[in-house]
């Protein structure tokens, strides 16, 4: 019985989990600084451009977010590799369509390059 009560707690988790997630659209850029976040500091590759929808005025420069591709939004078919990732916000992309903008490094972590734009899955890493 015990078993199942603590299978049972898991499941509930993994939902809850899933559940929290935002669903949005990525697509990626090459030029990370300078960046409206850090200026001229350099913060890596594993990081995000936030579009208006997320950007929050700023309140999300250094946040972390875990982002998965849930599908295309455009004829490639199967660009997701099946894969998550975290990146740190570092830059606005003011009027853009999309809700993130990864570097092209998380980009190709988790989708074909080629599709250029996704489905995705994000939420505020804990």
């Amino acid at each position: 019985m015990e078993n199942y009560s603590l299978f049972f707690v898991g499941m509930v988790a993994c939902l809850i989990s899933i559940a929290s997630a935002t669903p949005g659209i990525a697509t990626f850029y090459t030029k990370y600084v300078p960046s409206a976040c850090f200026g001229n500091q350099y913060q890596g590759k594993m990081i995000a451009a936030a579009g208006d929808a997320l950007w929050d005025n700023g309140t999300v420069c250094g946040k972390m977010f875990t982002v998965t591709c849930t599908g295309p939004r455009n004829p490639i078919p199967h660009p997701c590799t099946g894969k998550s990732i975290t990146v740190k916000i570092v830059d606005h992309c003011p009027r853009c369509p999309s809700t993130i903008y990864l570097s092209q490094e998380a980009f190709t972590l988790i989708a074909n390059p080629v599709a250029g734009i996704i489905n995705v899955d994000y939420k505020q890493y804990a």
